[in-house]
């Protein structure tokens, strides 16, 4: 994947429950994104990723997002997803590498080994929260070490993924030998370079591009502080 070396990945994503939930327009932020510059693409749902893949020409780090009963794993729980988004035809599949058990209490590790057996010659990145998980999913054999859960789970809740000069992304990139892709809260121009000069593989970006209702509420707060 040498088109996404050293450059951005936007997240184009829209919940049910967003005002631009829609596959057309995700298609057309995936657009916009590819018309400023980006150079691969994050999305969420079958129907999303074709109406995207009708738009741009762009490498797509697919996933679905779907809660199920009996665990608090939601992105690419089970083999259902990582089939449709084979079928699909994203060029990496993204799932949920944290600690935390699947469905009828399965590890990552049997999952992973069964997705791996099913589909070989797919690309797979590994949504980590902590360094731990990182260096276990690079032990497995995922092909991109992602930092996208620093912050959303129960072993990684207050961690800032900027702290200390990202030291977990730091700490990730000298532990793995996988390539990393930073993601999760790197919100800014100037942190968008820092992570990729501390040796990123590349950096994903996504609500500070593509949620005007988050954007908004960061100018929002921002007044209030003064008032």
């Amino acid at each position: 994947m040498k088109e996404i070396q050293n450059n951005l990945i936007v997240s184009c994503q829209a919940l049910e429950d967003e005002p631009l939930h829609s596959s057309y327009i995700m298609s057309k932020m995936a657009l916009a994104a590819k018309m400023g510059g980006a150079k691969g693409i994050r999305a969420n749902s079958v129907e999303d990723i074709r109406a995207i893949k009708k738009e741009v020409d762009l490498p797509i780090i697919g996933i679905i997002k779907k809660d199920y009963d009996g665990t608090d794993i939601y992105i690419t729980t089970t083999m259902k997803e990582v089939d449709a988004l084979v079928e699909v035809g994203v060029d990496i599949i993204a799932m949920d590498a944290t600690k935390q058990l699947r469905l009828n209490q399965q590890s990552l590790d049997e999952f992973f080994k069964a997705v791996k057996n099913k589909y070989p010659h797919q690309l797979f990145m590994a949504d980590c929260s902590t360094v731990a998980e990182a260096k276990h999913a690079d032990q497995l054999g995922f092909d991109f070490i992602g930092t996208t859960l620093v912050g959303y789970t129960p072993q990684s809740y207050g961690h800032k993924i900027e702290a200390d000069d990202f030291k977990i992304i730091r700490d990730i990139i000298s532990s793995v030998q996988h390539p990393v892709i930073g993601e999760g809260n790197i919100d800014t121009p100037l942190k968008v370079k820092r992570v990729l000069e501390l040796g990123c593989y590349s950096v994903v970006v996504g609500s500070i591009i593509t949620r005007p209702q988050v954007i908004t509420k960061r100018f929002v707060d921002e007044i209030k502080k003064e008032r």
